[in-house]
Parts: C-alpha cells; sequence; structure tokens
C-alpha cells in the first residue's frame, strides 16, 4: 500500500506529507518583521499604527503590547479608591474634605447598576446636609473627586488637578472637596444641590482606553440639582501628560465657569473659547504663511 492509499487500496484525498528530513529552522531563521510606510506618524499619536508584520500576522511584540494595555484596562477599572488616605493628604494641604458614597455598595454592583452610582447614599446625604448648615455661606464652587471607571486616573492625577484648579480661580469662594466613592458623573448633582454651590466641577476617572487607562476629565454643572441632564454639562476630557495638561485644562475650566456665571447655565449654550496651543500654533503659521489663508477663502469652481 503506498502513501496516498487507504487501507483498503483507494485513492486518499489527503494531501501526501513530506517527511522531515532536516532540522526544524532557528529563531534567527523565522520569517522577518516586515516595517509599515506609515512608520514616520507614529511619533504623532500613541495610537496602534504602522505595527509591521510578520507574515500575514502581527509581530509578537505588538501583539504582546496590545495584550499588556487590555489588562492595564481592566485593572483601571476593578482598582480600588483610596478615598480615606486622599482625605489625609488633602487635609495635610489644609483642604477641608468630605468623603461621601453612592448607592452601590460595591464594585460589581456599581459595574452593573449605573442608576446606583448617580445617586448618594443616606448616610452621604446626612453629612452633606450638616456641612451645608455648619457652613457660613453656600460656595461659589464645590469640587468632586469621584472614582469613576478609572481609580487609577484619580489617584494619579486629582491633587495636581485640584491644585492647578484653585491656582485660576481667585475670585471664587470653593466650597471642601468632595471624595465620592461608586460614584458616576450624575452624583455631582446631588451634591452640588445639598451644599446649596452655584456650580459643580466633577474630576472623574475616564473610561480607560487601550492607550490610556489613567485619563481623568472634568464634567462641569452650573445649577446643579438632581435630574440634571448630560446636555446641561460640559466635559473637559483626557487630562493626564501626555493628554491636557493640568495648567490647560484649568484654563478651560475657568473660561467655561466665567461663561457659565455669564450666561447662567451649562452645557450645550455654554462653548469653549479658550484658546488652545494646538490653535495658537495654527493661528502664528497662517501669519507666516497667508497663502494658506488665500487658499482656503478661494471660490470653487462650479
Amino acid at each position: 500500500m503506498s502513501a496516498d492509499q487507504t487501507p483498503d487500496g483507494k485513492a486518499s484525498d489527503a494531501l501526501p506529507q513530506k517527511r522531515i528530513t532536516e532540522p526544524l529552522s532557528s529563531p534567527a531563521d523565522a520569517t522577518p518583521v516586515l516595517t509599515d510606510p506609515w512608520t514616520a506618524l507614529r511619533v504623532f499619536t500613541p495610537a496602534r499604527i504602522a505595527l509591521g508584520r510578520t507574515g500575514a500576522s502581527q509581530p509578537t511584540a505588538a501583539l504582546l503590547a496590545f495584550s499588556l494595555a487590555h489588562a492595564q484596562a481592566r485593572d483601571a477599572v476593578h482598582e480600588a479608591f483610596d478615598a480615606a488616605s486622599m482625605s489625609i493628604e488633602l487635609q495635610a494641604d489644609g483642604v477641608q474634605t468630605i468623603v461621601v458614597h453612592s448607592r452601590a455598595t460595591d464594585r460589581p454592583m456599581y459595574l452593573r447598576r449605573p442608576d446606583l452610582g448617580r445617586r448618594l447614599d443616606a448616610a452621604s446625604c446626612d453629612r452633606l446636609r450638616k456641612a451645608a448648615d455648619d457652613a457660613k455661606a453656600a460656595p461659589d464652587l464645590v469640587l468632586v473627586v469621584a472614582d469613576g471607571l478609572s481609580a487609577l486616573a484619580v489617584s494619579r492625577h486629582a491633587q495636581p488637578m485640584l491644585k492647578a484648579i484653585r491656582s485660576q480661580l481667585p475670585g471664587w469662594s470653593i466650597g471642601p472637596v468632595v471624595l465620592a466613592e461608586q460614584a458616576r458623573v450624575a452624583l455631582g448633582d446631588d451634591v452640588g444641590e445639598l451644599l446649596g454651590a452655584r456650580a459643580v466641577a466633577l474630576l472623574v476617572g475616564e473610561r480607560p482606553g487601550l492607550t490610556s487607562p489613567d485619563s481623568l476629565g472634568i464634567y462641569l454643572t452650573w445649577a446643579p440639582r438632581v435630574g440634571r441632564s448630560d446636555a446641561e454639562r460640559n466635559c473637559i476630557s483626557n487630562i493626564r501628560p501626555e493628554g491636557l495638561s493640568y495648567e490647560q485644562a484649568a484654563v478651560t475650566l475657568a473660561g467655561l465657569l466665567e461663561g457659565a456665571k455669564r450666561l447662567g447655565t451649562s452645557g450645550i449654550m455654554l462653548k469653549d473659547e479658550t484658546p488652545t496651543p494646538a490653535s495658537e500654533a495654527l493661528g502664528a503659521r497662517l501669519d507666516l504663511e497667508p497663502d494658506l489663508i488665500r487658499a482656503s477663502d478661494a471660490t470653487p469652481d462650479t
């Protein structure tokens, strides 16, 4: 019986197997990683572009880096917010704090029930009411630090962000910093309403991405009260060393607060008119290259 026949003598449909008579190739003989023509663009973005390839597959290094980023994002979601330690550190700097908790009793419930993360539990409401009664006057602004979906972002960036905000708001009375556990954005409405604040700015850990497990966001709401919608808020996003700096975020928040005070509202009616480094750089380039302006103003042929 030949190698391409079955035991009953019929021809086999299987491909003939090649007998291995030579040793397997060493790693040095493996398919090389082919570079991508876009490789030069990687200096401008952390996005996964121009990874190269090995045959029809990703290079091993790129695959391992993706797996690591995915694990870091998952860890950020489940990491616990140590509000007690942050409260001690802030108080050591002379900042009054109040620790509160949402109606989500633990992390699994917080992730399964977003609605519970938007409201304070009864004990926290009582704590804030007492603070409001003890205060001489209602504050212009209350700053809330909430774990959100990345306590990692809060632990890394909240304290320097708070300092940057205070430096930009010399004329505003700022209430105690409220540290909120298992909290979502709308919980700031509860806090602001109970303390009688004109505005609330909630610093929250944003949903982790595969290049940014520690991104911090700020949500501003004017005249906070339970029931406000997301359309009534302004968001400043991607605050971290690789994104928007603390200083630029604080300047943006200060501008939005002044606009909100002038208009008496926040959200879709309030626009961010703060110049950014990118827009200033573009303006400088247009000043130097007026042909770009003439080209953009040209009427297209019809």
